[in-house]
């Protein structure tokens, strides 16, 4: 029985009651996305916000005393000579989530919210990096942080519902998907694209977020299988911590589009 029937308009209605997403991030993946842009363009993003500022040279500072004994980087050109173009945009990519995070601290949103989004998060980088396909392993690790932000939504402004959504997942042995259409009429992955289009986002991040669940819908975007197969391994590792992780299936076709080999009769 749905209980609601939301849809993308009134999702995006809505947006004003979530924490400003940060405009940088979106930059910043455009940025890795366009070899075109140079170090000029990636300062001035970062020099827009004086907390990631600070970040990055605090950071340049400790690493510049351990190598060359001098103290104080004063600017973010020296602390990319130090620390590399990648090391900076990393540094400004979590930083500015982690105040996203921060200030998305909502009553009653589960301890395990986060944790597992950081999970999933490190996991697609290092699947990212470690993959023969070519794939940014920056975007990856935002894509792994942003894959259930649709869950974040739905905390938010129908956290009673979300709870009986859960409960009902658990009591039927389904995936929350699953749950959540009966629900809402939708589920958070495609809650999750909505916010990811309206803030600006790569189309890659939108592809990852609405197909982490149906991974074999979209495998000609390589991020997508990234994603997904990124959150079976955080919760076949419970590296989370989560009382209801468990591992339901992972797509061949998603491991197949990776190169990876999967064996389920491989013993530890």
């Amino acid at each position: 029985m749905i209980a609601h029937s939301l849809t993308r308009n009134q999702v995006l209605a809505h947006t004003a009651g979530l924490p400003a997403f940060p405009l940088v991030v979106g930059q910043i993946l455009e940025s890795l996305e366009d070899p075109e842009i140079n170090l000029n363009v990636l300062v001035d993003f970062i020099a827009h916000d004086p907390v990631i500022t600070a970040r990055v040279l605090s950071f340049a500072s400790r690493a510049s005393e351990q190598t060359t004994n001098i103290a104080g980087v004063r600017d973010i050109y020296t602390a990319t000579s130090l620390i590399g173009m990648n090391h900076v945009r990393e540094i400004a990519l979590v930083s500015s989530l982690g105040q996203f995070a921060n200030n998305s601290k909502i009553p009653g949103l589960p301890a395990d919210y986060w944790r597992h989004s950081v999970a999933v998060g490190v996991c697609a980088q290092e699947l990212a990096l470690h993959v023969a396909s070519p794939i940014l392993s920056d975007i990856a690790l935002i894509a792994g942080l942003l894959h259930d932000i649709g869950q974040l939504w739905l905390h938010r402004f129908y956290p009673e519902e979300f709870r009986q959504a859960r409960a009902l997942a658990s009591m039927q042995n389904v995936g929350i998907e699953f749950a959540e259409q009966k629900v809402f009429g939708v589920d958070h992955a495609e809650i999750g694209a909505w916010l990811a289009e309206y803030w600006g986002l790569p189309n890659t991040l939108v592809s990852s977020i609405r197909y982490h669940h149906q991974p074999d819908a979209a495998l000609n975007e390589l991020m997508v299988p990234v994603v997904s197969i990124a959150e079976v391994l955080s919760n076949a590792l419970d590296l989370a911590g989560r009382a209801d992780n468990h591992v339901t299936q992972i797509s061949s076709a998603a491991c197949e589009a990776l190169g990876l080999v999967f064996d389920a009769n491989i013993q530890p």
